[in-house]
């Protein structure tokens, strides 16, 4: 007989059912949230696992990782198609998805998820603590900003990070009640943007060690941010078997409602990773508004841009250069501005 295992996984805890290849439930715990306990759960079970399933979360590289080195085989189900299943359930609890978990499992239907390796990892928490300190620096400016507003002190509407608190602080000074209330704020402000200017030195040079990021890098528009993104985020590219798939990865192409007479098809499905599908889409506008070198797909995208608008344009462009991207990551090969046009 053989035994599937669906666990529902939380931040301290999991819920873990096993059932047969009938579909009967033979056993229901609430485990600790480790590797350890779970193994050793599962290995007392006296009978062989043939698979063991969870939806991605955080928690997914952790334990499929963990649990794969002790023998077992790991299914991570994409969440989206898990959610939908479950949501046929009456009621939602830990032991009941862990129960439609393994149902899920035995029947089949469901979608494997890649599981990045830990150089991906390490290079997405790289461009992630990048982002977010340039985040909160850009907070502490407009909160200096706004402090300002109250007492008649309008800075210009553009100002460089690196410049904003030499503008500032002479101006504040001189008022010791202004400057009682902000400078806390401005040295707070200065040393996370003494931080984020490290963290983007690490990105970039990260980026020109890489000869993958390298060779992204000679598309126009696509800089050391889009090339470590895009990379980090495919892992590997193999698991993709053709280049069109990836801009429908990363939900860049149109989703479609069709069911009998009604076709209807809508806007980009905005599916998979986020940050890459931002920072594609600046790699596109990029290479649209600021990059002087003429080519072809720069040509396309202008020529798009008049008939559909600067918006579809962009869109348009961010999904080729999705496809381009991958194509010459399996290849091997630089950009050649002479055959981009004819490439899908």
């Amino acid at each position: 007989m053989e035994y599937f295992v669906g666990l529902d996984v939380s931040l301290r805890s999991c819920a873990l059912c096993i059932v047969d290849g009938r579909g009967k439930v033979c056993m229901e715990r609430e485990l600790p949230c480790e590797v350890d306990e779970i193994a050793n759960f599962l290995n007392a079970f006296g009978a062989p696992i043939v698979r063991i399933g969870f939806e991605a979360g955080a928690l997914s590289q952790h334990l499929f990782f963990g649990l794969q080195n002790m023998g077992f085989e790991i299914v991570c189900m994409e969440a989206r198609q898990v959610s939908a299943a479950l949501s046929a359930m009456r009621n939602k609890t830990d032991k009941t998805d862990a129960k439609g978990i393994a149902q899920i499992l035995r029947t089949g239907w469901f979608s494997p998820v890649h599981m990045k390796s830990r150089e991906a990892h390490g290079l997405r928490a790289l461009l992630s603590t990048r982002k977010a300190l340039l985040k909160k620096t850009m907070d502490l400016a407009n909160e200096v900003r706004g402090l300002l507003k109250i007492f008649g002190v309008r800075l210009p509407r553009t100002v460089k990070h690196g410049s904003f608190d030499g503008l500032v602080r002479p101006m504040i000074e001189m008022d010791e009640v202004l400057a009682h209330a902000v400078i806390p704020l401005l040295d707070a402000r200065a040393v996370l943007f003494q931080h984020y200017l490290e963290l983007d030195r690490r990105v970039k040079r990260a980026a020109s060690q890489d000869e993958v990021c390298m060779r992204m890098m000679t598309v126009p528009g696509v800089g050391p941010i889009a090339a470590l993104t895009f990379k980090a985020a495919v892992d590997d590219p193999n698991r993709f078997k053709r280049s069109r798939t990836v801009a429908a990865h990363f939900g860049l192409t149109p989703r479609r409602y069709q069911s009998g007479e009604h076709d209807n098809p809508g806007r980009i499905s905005k599916a998979g990773d986020q940050n890459v599908r931002a920072t594609l889409y600046a790699a596109a506008n990029a290479l649209l508004m600021r990059t002087m070198a003429g080519s072809q797909i720069k040509s396309w995208g202008m020529r798009l841009m008049r008939t559909k608008g600067r918006r579809r344009a962009v869109v348009a462009v961010a999904r080729k250069l999705a496809v381009l991207l991958h194509r010459m990551w399996i290849d091997g090969t630089e950009f050649r501005q002479e055959k981009v046009g004819g490439q899908a």
